[in-house]
């Protein structure tokens, strides 16, 4: 886009934007995603990114851009924050016209979007004879986006386009070219009071200069990014920052290269750590029009600071005397959108028998032991205090514990803090002694999984039965006062038992136990779990009719993907289901796009792509009574909706290496 003579002159006279130094920046094009059409404007969402395309086959064309009209797709981001293939975003969103850059709320259920103003079946235009865009929001549905609505602060005289939304919702940037403006399009923002979005605001001449300014982002720190031709630029459109976040703004920077360049460059997102992100460019080199282009900044960019912290006092008390508790373990956790910890390491996976399916497992996960969680963050002082300083654009799950005391684990959420905040955890003491158990086979040692286990207590002959994870280990706290025989059984091996006694127990002490159990023969060695089992993974949550997954409910594919790690020679079908609402053709087709979404989930975590066979079975498989035409619960669809594991081979070595 090349600028003209007067865009030239007014820039001459207007104070110049400050130009980011030289800083370590990496650039790469997103090739899975581009293609020779138009691809621009990513926004995060769930696992991976919304972006604007003109890539339909046969769709209709603009004959304004000669383009196809635009769409969103979605992609999935790897380990490693790169794309992987796109597939449409919405049906609902997705209309005839164009659709345009997209925002997101904080919990992915609230979407905010460009689109071309309708009245009945044909777009309006402004005065200018230009189409007009306006702003919609659409709230996330059981199947897909509902309830779309125009923002209020839409007109059919002028364009109102390119919305981003803050970190707490309380504030929606967009650009428009209503009157009063400082140029042709301006940027704005609007406030949530609670009930109802505020007039339009304009940012002003420290942003706004008489040419564009388009696509603003606003980032958890406050820092609005923002795609400009009036400030001094490298050539074209460049990204320029700015830092909105106190009462008195900073200056607008532009990011330098090599994210801007001589051609266009808009559309940026960066990560909540401020550390990589994505953007548009036509520049030289792309594989189309507009590419979309990921960046790592591992030192950040110049200029943008870091997201501000929350300082938290958190006070540790014993709940028997209620004082003050030195040295009590505290472990932060970012917590995700169910309001699980993030990091699914901290989840240990166990089978239990399907009771309705005899022969079938159900993958069960259980938060692990605090020993097994690794070193605690910080340790409580003298008088039970801790110090922490927590993002303010995260939400995180802080685990308390002591030897001898109830674990007390606490969301806490920095953004809704006013000030410094103060956090009293009561412990409880703990009546109990706690016992971490392994069971191993003998001379090799390996863990034992899905063994059963069973703890005959002298205190009445009380019964308790456990279960091993797969990674061979239990939990349990015994009372004080007992004798107990531990029991453990697993077809293959012989039973192993151990004796543990808590009669002369006092205080915080806890027991480990490894108990080992000598093999029948080398089969229950090499194959620890038998070919043919079927695990049902009931816990993995799709994006409405689609195969992408959605954000934070991948955890059974986690802990499938570190079993198969354990056991390299393990392969598997992985076999996807759907419920019977729905055109029967269409569901199969459906199931099989999801199995393979749940593979390549997988394969992403390190896992051959050799070892997982894939299938869809629609809804031929139904699990109760709810087939075509019968009314149900939508619990009793999710029971139909599953993806299911049969272990087809697994032969380990025999002898530990």
């Amino acid at each position: 886009m090349n600028k003209s003579l007067l865009a030239i002159f007014i820039a001459c006279f207007l104070p110049l934007a400050l130009v980011a130094q030289t800083y370590p920046v990496s650039i790469r094009n997103t090739t899975r995603i581009n293609t020779g059409a138009l691809e621009f404007s990513p926004a995060y969402y769930g696992n991976g990114i919304v972006f604007v395309t003109s890539r339909k086959q046969g769709g209709m064309i603009d004959p304004k851009i000669g383009e196809t009209f635009f769409e969103l797709y979605y992609a999935d981001l790897d380990l490693y924050g790169a794309p992987y293939r796109p597939e449409p975003f919405s049906v609902e969103i997705n209309s005839f016209f164009h659709e345009g850059p997209v925002s997101f709320n904080h919990s992915g259920d609230k979407i905010y979007f460009t689109r071309n103003s309708q009245q009945r079946g044909a777009t309006t235009a402004d005065k200018s004879g230009r189409v007009s865009l306006k702003v919609y929001e659409a709230h996330r549905g059981l199947y897909d986006w509902e309830r779309v609505r125009e923002m209020p602060f839409n007109s059919n005289q002028y364009s109102c386009m390119h919305p981003s939304l803050s970190y707490d919702g309380s504030r929606m940037f967009f650009s428009s070219n209503m009157p009063g403006g400082f140029g042709k399009r301006d940027i704005y923002f609007v406030d949530w009071d609670g009930q109802k979005w505020s007039e339009p605001i304009n940012l002003g001449p420290e942003v706004n200069t008489p040419n564009d300014e388009v696509f603003p982002y606003i980032h958890d720190n406050g820092t609005l990014f923002f795609s400009s031709q009036g400030h001094t630029s490298l050539g074209g459109m460049d990204v320029f920052m700015i830092d909105l976040s106190g009462i008195n703004w900073g200056r607008v920077i532009n990011v330098g290269e090599p994210i801007n360049s001589r051609q266009d460059d808009f559309g940026f997102v960066i990560d909540s750590d401020g550390l990589k992100g994505f953007f548009s460019s036509n520049r030289n080199g792309g594989m189309g029009k507009d590419d979309i282009y990921g960046f790592d900044a591992p030192d950040g960019l110049k200029g943008m600071r870091p997201v501000a912290n929350v300082a938290l006092t958190l006070k540790v008390i014993d709940g028997e005397n209620n004082a003050g508790l030195s040295q009590a373990a505290v472990r932060i956790f970012e917590r995700s959108n169910d309001g699980l910890i993030k990091d699914g390491n901290t989840y240990s996976a166990k089978l239990l028998d399907d009771p309705n399916r005899p022969g079938e497992y159900i993958m069960q996960l259980d938060r692990k032991s605090d020993d097994d969680l690794g070193a605690p963050s910080i340790l409580s002082e003298r008088n039970g205090e801790a110090e922490l300083g927590l993002a303010s654009n995260k939400e995180y799950i802080l685990l308390v514990s002591k030897d001898g005391y109830q674990t007390k684990e606490i969301p806490f959420i920095p953004r809704i803090q006013k000030g410094k905040a103060q956090l009293d955890v009561i412990l409880p003491k703990r009546n109990c002694v706690n016992l971490r158990g392994l069971a191993l086979t003998e001379k090799t040692e390996r863990p034992i999984p899905n063994a059963k286990v069973r703890i005959v207590s002298s205190c009445g002959g009380k019964e308790l039965l456990l279960q091993t994870d797969l990674d061979g280990s239990y939990n349990y706290c015994l009372e004080f006062g007992c004798v107990y025989t531990v029991y453990i059984e697993k077809v293959g091996f012989r039973t192993g038992q151990t004796q543990i006694s808590t009669e002369n127990v006092r205080g915080s002490r806890s027991f480990s136990s490894s108990v080992r159990l000598t093999p029948t023969g080398e089969t229950a060695v090499r194959k620890p779990l038998a070919e043919g089992t079927v695990i049902v993974l009931e816990n993995i949550y799709y994006d409405f009719n689609k195969a992408s997954l959605r954000s934070g409910n991948a955890r059974d594919l986690d802990a499938l993907a570190r079993l198969m790690l354990k056991y390299p020679t393990m392969e598997v079908e992985l076999t996807a289901h759907t419920d019977a609402r729905g055109a029967a053709d269409y569901n199969l087709q459906l199931s099989q796009r999801r199995a393979e979404a749940a593979k390549e989930y997988i394969v992403r975590q390190g896992v051959s792509a050799s070892r997982i066979k894939t299938q869809g079975l629609g809804e031929s498989a139904i699990r109760n009574h709810c087939k075509d035409g019968v009314d149900c619960s939508e619990s009793e669809h999710q029971y139909n909706r599953r993806t299911e594991v049969r272990v087809v081979r697994i032969n380990e070595p025999a002898a530990m290496e």
